[in-house]
């Protein structure tokens, strides 16, 4: 079955969803008020110089101050791997330099400085952008890298023939084409081929790279003359990055709810994306497009910690902001012939699951893996196998290593913006993100002591407590002895007010 791509669009709203083989594989979501920056370029000005760190801090006009490392300022040569990450090519397009080897950031940067950057990584969680001083913009074929004067070809094509092909035109048509926009400068231009590029004809390569030199140079002229703070070059929203980015061979097509969004796709493909316009329709349906193929109800199991597996397994996905871990669980599988047997078909059957979630959950970083314990090695092989192959055609570059000694496989995923739950939710006002509140017991012995500190401080003859109805009810149900013990210690009476508005962990204590 073909793959397809919904786009459901509303005010200030858009998200998009990949489908295939009929199952819902990514979810992203952009809003006005909170859209990613990744492959932005801003002119920025160094506020901080961290020579302990080898980094500085930017302000690029954003709330919050960008972090610049001394790796993404010296850059040795292009990398010969493109990353297709929904158009954050610019995050891992240059092998930066060795840290050892760069030079001291304090001779390369000075507080008050003016410097083009580009964000790498969007704010995540306390942490700031992460930023590049090594340019990139990528189109639907290529990568321009006007600090670098290489040429590249993405790893995700494999056939020798077409990587020397695509490497011999790209190198022809750039010793040709860039003298014509920077001759004056002489500026050197670099280029990588992206896995889209694979079979497309030399014409289509010229117009690619044509049109990345143009972008450049307008790029170029608004750095001469716009401000610090100010976006010199921004990403296309999120529809149109879907169709430079996503579209390939095996997508049937690309259904779109909204007729202002359709038409803004449709000029964009016809400009950029020759031959694919047809495949790109208006979604007329009664249902919503996302109701209709299920995708909000996987977006809602995806907010969930658990996953279930069909035979009765699950995973239990835990996100932290250092890493994310996974645990795996047989649950109600018993199995049908032994134990390591039926440890064996859960892991499998997790490794599978694991690889989607990733995909949906948009998870990245550092992720540890807890799978059951497995005694033959060619079982453990095996599932490394599925978790590999399940990871083959996410866009994210993804690196797994074998088990450790303490049976956990430890892999990363490449992080660029905030995950599916970090876009669309927020901690718990009650238990800040850490998915635990005090109990009804432990708030009432709070209270407890904090009536005796105020009764030290203050002198009234009345003391007020105000706090939740289940904490109320349990002073005046099961802790009435111990209410009446520290009333007659303090010699004051002790009054319990309950208040709908509270929460469970909050109350307070009035002397009156």
């Amino acid at each position: 079955m073909a793959d397809e791509i919904l786009i459901n669009a509303v005010a200030g709203e858009n998200r998009v969803a990949v489908i295939s083989n009929g199952v819902v594989q990514e979810v992203y979501v952009e809003r006005d008020h909170r859209s990613s920056h990744v492959g932005n370029v801003y002119m920025g000005t160094v506020q901080r110089v961290l020579p302990g760190m080898q980094a500085a801090f930017i302000d690029i006009g954003l709330p919050r101050s960008a972090f610049l490392h001394v790796r993404d300022i010296v850059a040795e040569k292009a990398s010969l791997a493109a990353d297709d990450n929904g158009g954050s090519v610019t995050a891992a397009v240059l092998e930066s330099a060795d840290e050892a080897q760069a030079p001291c950031i304090t001779e390369l940067l000075q507080s008050g400085q003016k410097l083009m950057v580009q964000v790498i990584k969007d704010a995540i969680g306390s942490k700031g952008a992460r930023l590049s001083a090594q340019i990139s913009i990528p189109s639907r074929l290529l990568v321009l890298l006007p600090m670098a004067d290489s040429i590249g070809v993405s790893l995700r094509i494999a056939d020798d023939n077409e990587r020397e092909r695509l490497r011999a035109q790209l190198a022809a048509h750039a010793q040709r084409l860039t003298p014509l926009y920077f001759k004056s400068t002489g500026q050197a231009m670099g280029f990588i081929a992206r896995t889209n590029a694979e079979g497309a004809s030399d014409l289509e390569l010229q117009t690619d790279m044509d049109y990345l030199l143009r972008l450049w140079r307008v790029v170029h002229q608004r750095q001469q003359t716009m401000p610090a703070g100010s976006c010199i070059y921004e990403e296309p929203t999120l529809p149109l990055r879907t169709l430079r980015d996503r579209i390939h061979t095996e997508v049937e097509r690309v259904l779109v709810d909204e007729p202002e969004v359709l038409a803004m796709m449709r000029d964009f493909a016809s400009k950029f994306i020759d031959g694919w316009s047809d495949c790109l329709r208006l979604y007329q349906g009664e249902r919503a497009i996302f109701d209709l193929y299920g995708v909000d109800a996987e977006i809602d199991l995806a907010l969930k910690r658990d996953v279930k597996l069909k035979s009765g397994g699950y995973l239990i996905f835990d996100q932290t902001e250092a890493m994310t871990t996974i645990d795996v669980n047989t649950g109600a599988y018993v199995g049908y012939r032994n134990l390591e047997e039926t440890i064996f078909r859960t892991n499998l059957e997790a490794a599978q699951a694991i690889a989607r979630q990733l995909r949906l959950r948009n998870l990245g970083g550092i992720i540890i893996i807890d799978f059951i314990d497995m005694q033959e090695q060619s079982h453990r092989q095996q599932v490394l196998d599925t978790l590999e192959r399940g990871l083959k055609s996410d866009h994210a570059h993804t690196v797994i290593h074998d088990f450790s000694p303490l049976g956990l496989v430890e892999m990363t995923r490449k992080r660029t913006t905030e995950s599916l739950a970090q876009r669309i939710c927020e901690p718990c006002r009650v238990c800040v993100g850490s998915g635990r509140v005090k109990t009804v017991d432990s708030i009432c012995y709070e209270i407890f002591r904090e009536i005796t500190r105020a009764v030290r401080q203050f002198d009234a003859p009345q003391i007020i407590v105000i706090a939740a109805v289940d904490v109320v009810e349990k002073m005046l149900d099961e802790y009435t002895s111990v209410v009446a013990e520290i009333e007659a210690s303090i010699h004051k009476q002790i009054r319990f007010q309950p208040d709908d508005h509270y929460l469970q962990e909050q109350f307070d204590v009035v002397l009156k």
